[in-house]
């Protein structure tokens, strides 16, 4: 098993990460007209799931705070779906 020394050695971070980049790739082939509205609200959603985990792994040490971050991670992943 490897070491984990930060929030990027995670496995969820990583698919997130990468997803997130995905996404951002297929929205530049949405309609202009989505550009700044659907387009840009995928696009924060994306990324809000990785900064959720990131800043989650920073509050680790506080159990209720860190619970709470990996929520808002799984809320902003549903929503997406």
């Amino acid at each position: 098993m490897a070491q984990i020394n930060g929030f990027r050695d995670l496995i969820v971070y990583q698919k997130a990460y990468k997803l997130a980049m995905e996404i951002f790739e297929m929205t530049k082939t949405f309609p202009k007209e989505e550009r700044y509205s659907l387009t840009d609200q995928i696009r924060r959603s994306s990324r809000s799931v990785t900064s959720n985990l990131a800043e989650a792994w920073a509050k680790k040490i506080y159990i209720k705070h860190f619970v709470s971050k990996l929520s808002d991670s799984l809320g902003e992943e549903v929503i997406k779906q």
